[in-house]
């Protein structure tokens, strides 16, 4: 890949990142100048053991390795010891030994509250004056660290409003907005807050289900299904595809080949993996596969689909897997909460776990049969009951085969009415370079499309 990290980048934003119960880094004032950089430095460092007189005079391409290493809630409160520390998310040559040195991948999830069906965002517009005109809404995440269960608050300031989350990868969320028409789609990084926007897909649509594919070097993005055949109508006829990549090749909303028969979309979520696309299709169940390079649609047909109840698909280590309740009136064994994972002929589905019946009988005790939905992310999955993720939710560590109930999000409040507790596989990045490319159009592309006929 060779895409160049220009130096005028935007200044420093308000970031609104509040730890819970996480041990990070502590520092102890902000400069108020770049002068005070070395004090504050040496501040940080002092202590029985170190050398200020060394250690405040290190190298700064040393300490930008160092500090590329920290994980992000460190690094945040990192940047307290002084302006050099703050600005280096803008700086481009931090962002390039960043790059380079790629620290160890996190898999973390990120969570949006939602209203209802109609998936619009929690919007928190408590900060208005009073009898004053409202102010725009802010936009909130709740981002969970399943390796030292913690919860922090991420605020989305830069999201226009009408925009609701629906898909994640690479680093970066993807914001559709919730009016109908043509999707204009925006991809933001929740550490910089920058955005990027799409150019809008050819047909309109009211809340089809995207599909988002982000390497080092490509982006691919998936519309499909609702589309708006009158204002009053929608029906699952046509898919659209977006494709750039650093190769020169792109392709502007082509329509792909036609959905299968009597597929229905109503998850409103795509899962990538290994170059194709999975959803649940209801009524029956099965799940619809896309894949990107042979443009091409089918089905798959689910395992034990007559008795499953809120399934859900997740990616997890490279594998497509199935979580779902089984429950049958005359089955030999009593009711379950399992997971399945296709296999590599892409048919043959294979029981990979099962919750322990003790830890069942209480999960099935809270969830009493409103439903559920999973999140999944290298070996973790998180299991959120439907009107219940304000009191507690499930943490599975596949690498461990360890089930455990995790305390719910300290900054959410009660969950009530038809507020929903959505969430995303996240792994946080500090640059994104790839999203470069859609700024700059105007280069000369080769037409994707032209090529991959």
């Amino acid at each position: 890949m060779d895409i160049t990290l220009h130096s005028s980048m935007p200044l420093p934003f308000a970031y609104n990142f509040s730890p819970s119960n996480c041990a990070i880094l502590s520092a102890s004032s902000t400069a108020s100048s770049s002068s005070s950089s070395s004090s504050s430095n040496a501040g940080l460092l002092s202590g029985p053991i170190m050398d200020t007189r060394i250690w405040s005079k290190l190298p700064q391409k040393l300490l930008d390795r160092v500090v590329a290493f920290l994980p992000p809630p460190a690094f945040f409160r990192a940047r307290c010891v002084c302006k050099r520390w703050y600005g280096l998310l803008f700086y481009a040559t931090f962002l390039e030994t960043y790059l380079q040195l790629s620290p160890h991948r996190r898999h973390w999830f990120l969570f949006f509250k939602l209203k209802g069906l109609s998936s619009h965002i929690y919007r928190n517009n408590t900060n208005s004056p009073l009898g004053g005109p409202a102010s725009r809404p802010t936009y909130e995440g709740y981002l969970f660290d399943p390796y030292d269960v913690a919860w922090y608050r991420l605020s989305f300031a830069q999201i226009p409003a009408g925009f609701s989350p629906v898909a994640s990868s690479g680093g970066l969320i993807c914001w559709a907005p919730d009016e109908g028409g043509p999707k204009s789609l925006i991809l933001s990084n929740p550490i910089l807050g920058t955005l990027s926007q799409l150019p809008p897909t050819v047909r309109p649509r009211l809340f089809p289900s995207i599909g988002l594919a982000i390497t080092p070097s490509s982006i691919d993005v998936t519309v499909a299904g609702d589309d708006l055949i009158s204002p009053y109508a929608v029906k699952n006829l046509t898919a659209e595809t977006f494709h750039i990549d650093s190769g020169g090749f792109y392709s502007m909303w082509a329509t792909t080949s036609a959905l299968p028969r009597l597929c229905s979309f109503e998850s409103n979520r795509m899962v990538h993996v290994e170059g194709r696309l999975y959803c649940m299709n209801y009524s029956p169940f099965s799940i619809l596969a896309y894949d990107m390079s042979q443009n091409k649609w089918w089905k798959i047909q689910a395992p034990m689909r007559r008795f499953l109840r809120s399934p859900n698909l997740v990616e997890s280590r490279g594998k497509l897997l199935l979580m779902a309740a089984v429950e049958k009136s005359k089955l030999n064994i009593p009711k379950s909460l399992r997971v399945w994972g296709l296999q590599g002929c892409g048919t043959t589905w294979i029981e990979m776990e099962r919750m322990p019946q003790q830890l069942y009988v209480q999960f099935e005790e809270m969830e009493k049969g409103c439903g559920f939905e999973c999140v999944a992310h290298g070996e973790f999955m998180v299991v959120l009951i439907k009107g219940c993720w304000d009191k507690a939710a499930l943490l599975y560590d596949m690498s461990k085969k360890l089930w455990q109930w995790i305390p719910p999000c300290p900054y959410i409040g009660n969950g009530g009415g038809e507020e929903v507790l959505h969430g995303f596989a996240y792994e946080p990045r500090l640059a994104t370079p790839v999203t470069g490319l859609i700024d700059h159009f105007s280069l000369p592309f080769h037409n994707y499309n032209a090529n991959h006929q």
